[in-house]
């Protein structure tokens, strides 16, 4: 299940042909967090770090000045909120900054706090930031980013993605799959002999209670309904 920061890319084009790029490099700089930007990612790591890049776009644009701000000694009571085209350079911090210790936890939280109070676009809950920035003494930009991705709370607060340990159990989206392809004889076959087929949920072979049989019958039935006396044999399906 590991991608390219571009084949994301291209699956979140298949929902959305115009979807833009920035968006989706901020989200796999949540998880490289270097200039590697052709390295692979895990499906999950991926998304919800693009979940949190996608609620909290602008608000994150708001504290990257803030920290960048902290970072220089500036007041950050005359923080400026950034326009999406300054947040894009304001989003990156210097390759240095990694080996620096950061920021103060407790007065980050203090500008965030702030911020959230006055922001009019969507924030994390104040709380859970709290939570987060409470258990470090000091902490860099993407160490929080990366909190906030992996915070059960806030993926909860949000309410669009299960548990990390459920995004891929769908009993619903089984059940319609499996029904889509009944609807399609010879399909099963022809996908389980494929290479793909480790990519489909185990199946069992046809039994007296599988739902190919009411095709079988329906066939048989419409050969007896014109008169003729041929029977179908159920095992050219």
């Amino acid at each position: 299940d590991l991608l390219t920061m571009k084949e994301y890319h291209c699956l979140l084009q298949l929902l959305c042909p115009d979807f833009p790029l920035e968006l989706t490099q901020k989200a796999a700089r949540i998880v490289l967090m270097d200039d590697a930007m052709d390295c692979l990612m895990s499906f999950s790591d991926f998304l919800f770090a693009f979940q949190i890049q996608f609620y909290y776009s602008e608000f994150l644009d708001s504290v990257a000045t803030i920290y960048q701000d902290l970072l220089s000694g500036k007041n950050p009571n005359t923080v400026i909120v950034p326009t999406s085209s300054s947040g894009q350079h304001r989003q990156r911090p210097a390759l240095g900054e990694a080996s620096m210790e950061g920021v103060e936890a407790s007065l980050f939280y203090q500008c965030l706090e702030n911020l959230c109070d006055r922001h009019k676009y969507s924030c994390p809950p104040p709380a859970l930031v709290k939570e987060i920035l409470s258990n470090v003494q000091r902490l860099t930009f993407y160490g929080f980013l990366v909190a906030l991705s992996k915070h059960h709370g806030i993926n909860q607060a949000l309410g669009a993605l299960p548990d990390k340990g459920d995004l891929m159990h769908d009993p619903a989206m089984d059940e319609e799959l499996e029904r889509l392809l009944v609807q399609v004889p010879g399909l099963v076959n022809s996908v389980t002999a494929s290479p793909e087929a480790s990519c489909l949920p185990s199946r069992t072979p046809p039994r007296v209670g599988s739902p190919w049989r009411p095709l079988h019958h329906s066939r048989k039935v419409d050969a007896e309904s014109d008169g003729s006396t041929e029977e179908t044999d159920e095992s050219e399906t």
